[in-house]
């Protein structure tokens, strides 16, 4: 049986991006920072953070993450890990009221070899998926469509809630 390939070129401004490239770990600074608007963190809770993947695979393509640096699941403390599935089910409720997405692509890729492009914290990746989302356009154009611009999403999970 001949494998599939799975083709995504426009991930490719990820990988070569100097974003990527900057000295120490995103998702702690953005944990860290209270320029919540500016890092497209659109939740706090006790012990995760929620922010918008800047280079999304879909419309609402967001990420929770643990505070703390963490690598694995096994080394995060029950609480750690109650919260930051507690934070998944809810975004995923905002996520339903605001996108209304048919359904959801929810993993979590752990070490490099597995996809993770942030491979030293973990974090899970919430993708909102709809009936006929994938088309000819990666496939043909290299172009992948998505509907919302950042600061539109970001506007919209904020809605009701204070952010800086």
């Amino acid at each position: 049986m001949r494998p599939e390939n799975l083709w995504a070129p426009w991930r490719l401004t990820y990988l070569k991006s100097s974003r990527r490239k900057k000295k120490g770990c995103l998702l702690c600074q953005a944990a860290r920072c209270r320029r919540d608007r500016e890092r497209y963190v659109f939740l706090r809770s006790a012990h995760a953070i929620g922010i918008l993947n800047i280079y999304p695979y879909n419309n609402g393509h967001v990420m929770i993450a643990p505070k703390r640096h963490v690598g694995r699941l096994d080394l995060l403390k029950n609480d750690e890990l109650c919260d930051i599935m507690g934070q998944v089910a809810v975004t995923t409720r905002r996520l339903d009221g605001i996108l209304k997405p048919d359904g959801y692509n929810i993993g979590i890729n752990i070490g490099r070899p597995a996809g993770a492009g942030i491979d030293k914290h973990l974090h899970v990746h919430i993708v909102p998926r709809w009936n006929g989302d994938t088309n000819f356009m990666p496939v043909c154009g290299g172009t992948k469509v998505i509907s919302q611009s950042l600061d539109a999403l970001y506007a919209r999970l904020c809605r009701g809630t204070k952010k800086r």
